[in-house]
């Protein structure tokens, strides 16, 4: 039996209204690979040490049919270790509304910093996200912030993997 053009408008919008009726939270997540720090600032475009001044809802796009959302963080910049060459000075970042497409919730008007890494968009609009490397300034050890100034720059050729073992098996002494 041949089928008619609207056959296939129908099923697309069964499709669409079975998406929308779905329980809440089934298949949807964030997840991102797990990473090394050296990996995540060699995989951005940027990489800053700021504070979160404030947030914004915004929309996500220009288009009045378009009904997503996205957070503006204002922020004041404190320093640039990677991305002089995309932009100068960091006034906003934006990042989605939803954690569940990745959205990443700051403290706003607080004294905490953030290292925030982030890829810089066409519009020149800078994009951060669960899988970039977000970590509160005072969470890092020493060794990582020495290497934001000096090492993980000069270091983006090296291949960063994890043991899968633990030391003591991985043909230390007594092996």
């Amino acid at each position: 039996m041949p089928r008619s053009p609207r056959t296939v408008p129908s099923w697309a919008l069964l499709l669409r209204l079975l998406a929308l009726l779905r329980p809440p939270g089934l298949g949807e997540a964030c997840s991102c690979a797990p990473a090394h720090p050296q990996q995540h600032f060699c995989h951005s475009a940027l990489a800053i040490r700021a504070k979160i001044a404030s947030e914004k809802v915004v929309p996500a796009s220009a288009d009045p049919t378009d009904t997503q959302k996205m957070i503006r963080y204002e922020i004041k910049q404190i320093k640039m270790f990677k991305g002089f060459e995309k932009v100068k000075d960091v006034q906003y970042i934006y990042t989605p509304f939803d954690s569940t497409l990745c959205g990443v919730k700051l403290e706003a008007n607080s004294q905490k910093q953030y290292l925030l890494t982030g890829q810089v968009l066409n519009d020149g609009k800078v994009f951060i996200h669960l899988c970039n490397y977000i970590e509160p300034w005072e969470d890092l050890s020493f060794l990582q912030r020495e290497s934001l100034n000096h090492h993980y720059h000069l270091n983006c050729g090296c291949q960063v993997r994890e043991c899968p073992f633990p030391r003591s098996f991985a043909g230390g002494e007594g092996s």
